[in-house]
């Protein structure tokens, strides 16, 4: 009986039948036996391609003669089309060795009609079989995404730490030119090498969250700033016959969200735009308030007036691997939709053939609007002489944290590991400021306080500290000195900040 297994729900099956009265008996047979199904009849090649492309049907029962059309052009014209569809001749001609040849041309099974009692189950156990395998080749999918994912999860967590220590020049060398030039056009270069080096740390932790599943620290955005930001590291990319639209409606608005990873949502798809418009058109970015009351939020749009995108391509726009580029990964849709529902978000694409396409981006809205003088930064005192002691086992950041400080005024001691930081304590005591990376060798940040706590240290520590590894998790926090915490990646300001509000409240 086809009842037997798993229900298969209401079915479609398209006949190819020249015979009215013979696809009647066929539905009747198939009704009467307990199927739940709608039937369409066609008797010719363009009846069949129709209803191929709009009836899509779940099964196909052919007979094998027909004026004109044969049931192996039916069979040919479906497997061309539709691989995976079951066919089942049906006919009332089929001797042996004509059963034989349509198997070996692809049909599932062959039905005589004189034997109609055969008809019900061959036709479920042809549709189980064919669901059957369309869900094993989805797991086979799937657990080869599984696999790939793995591997770069692998691969971020290898590359993560070397791709921080080349880019930490990025993030530190900036302040320094700045600090010996006055030179406007010197300054703006430094802005963009800093925000390259804060980019590319936080992509680095962006893909570490990415295959990891957990969330970024998010804070208040203001579109305003952040389309300029995204506006000055798309110039570079920018080709003379593109040109580039900025709009935000309302320079107050502001949403809550990682900043670096809604900018790279929206270099992303700035950058999908401009690839998509050889011959040169406009790209806009546009954001402005959008819904009522309860449900305001605010609509970001990144528009192109490029080639296009068919139904077909959108329809798998943001499968994992999926790209319609030669060099592609087909990994930063995903990635731009994940961080955009992230934080409660939407987006939706609209996109025509030879007119353009539009991402829509729905994001909640913040309720705070720009205070008055915000984004003012209080001057950061200049050193005075004051004696520090810095320890860090990354050679490029121990420099450059020494040539920062000792510019700012700080007389400087500069160690490798532990042992190298008291071999100094030894020979020129004890430092007004220590400043210690988490990860030193041979001592810990905490072992190494807890010694220069009982050489009689009372001053305060600033510990570099990694976001994935917390700087006393050995549990050896001295209790007897000001420790700040200091994440990672370094910004010299911040560094500059931190020493001088610890000697301030020391």
């Amino acid at each position: 009986m086809p009842n037997k297994g798993a229900p298969l729900g209401r079915l479609r099956i398209l006949l190819v039948e020249d015979s009215p009265e013979d696809a009647e008996l066929v539905s009747d047979q198939l009704l009467d036996a307990g199927l739940q199904a709608e039937f369409e009849r066609v008797d010719n090649e363009v009846g069949l391609r129709r209803a191929l492309t709009e009836y899509m049907p779940d099964i196909v029962l052919s007979d094998l003669s027909m004026p004109g059309f044969s049931g192996y052009q039916a069979l040919q014209i479906l497997r061309e089309l539709h691989p995976k569809v079951p066919f089942i001749f049906v006919s009332g001609t089929m001797g042996e060795e004509t059963a034989v040849e349509a198997l070996r041309k692809g049909a599932n099974d062959y039905i005589i009609k004189h034997l109609p009692a055969r008809l019900p189950p061959a036709v479920a156990r042809a549709i189980r079989e064919a669901r059957s395998e369309i869900e094993r080749a989805r797991v086979e999918d799937e657990l080869m995404r599984s696999q790939r994912l793995e591997s770069l999860a692998l691969l971020a967590a290898g590359l993560s730490h070397d791709l921080r220590n080349i880019l930490q020049p990025l993030l530190i060398v900036p302040d320094l030119i700045r600090e010996r030039s006055d030179d406007p056009k010197i300054v703006r270069l430094a802005d963009v090498i800093a925000e390259c080096g804060r980019r590319g740390h936080e992509m680095v932790e962006s893909m570490l969250s990415f295959v990891r599943g957990s969330r970024q620290p998010s804070e208040r955005i203001v579109l305003q700033r952040l389309f300029q930001a995204v506006g000055m590291l798309l110039k570079s990319s920018l080709p003379r016959n593109v040109d580039l639209h900025l709009e935000v409606s309302d320079d107050r608005m502001a949403i809550e969200a990682n900043y670096t990873e809604l900018q790279q949502v929206l270099l992303n798809l700035a950058l999908n735009a401009i690839q998509a418009m050889p011959d040169g058109g406009r790209l806009s970015l546009v954001a402005e308030r959008g819904g009522q009351g309860q449900e305001e939020c605010v609509r970001i749009r990144v528009s192109d007036e490029g080639i296009g995108m068919d139904e077909a391509t959108q329809a798998r726009l943001f499968s994992p691997f999926f790209t319609t580029k030669a060099n592609g990964t087909g990994l930063g849709l995903v990635s731009c939709r994940r961080i955009i529902e992230s934080v409660g978000g939407h987006i939706r694409v609209h996109s025509c053939k030879g007119e353009g396409t539009s991402f829509e981006l729905l994001l909640p809205m913040h309720d705070a609007l720009l205070a008055e003088g915000e984004g003012e930064v209080p001057a950061i005192r200049a050193g005075r002489g004051e004696r520090l002691l810095v320890v860090d086992d990354e050679a490029t950041r121990l420099s450059l944290l020494g040539n920062a400080l000792s510019s700012q005024g700080y007389r400087m001691r500069l160690a490798s590991d532990g042992a190298v930081a008291m071999r100094h304590l030894q020979e020129a005591g004890l430092p007004d400021v220590v400043l210690v990376d988490s990860g030193i060798p041979l001592l810990s940040a905490g072992q190494l306080l807890a010694e220069m706590q009982a050489m009689g240290y009372r001053g305060p520590a600033i510990v570099l500290e990694d976001a994935n590894a917390p700087a006393f998790a050995d549990g050896q926090a001295p209790s007897g000195i000001s420790v700040h915490v200091l994440p990672k990646p370094l910004e010299m300001q911040r560094v500059f900040r931190a020493v001088a509000d610890a000697l301030g409240s020391d």
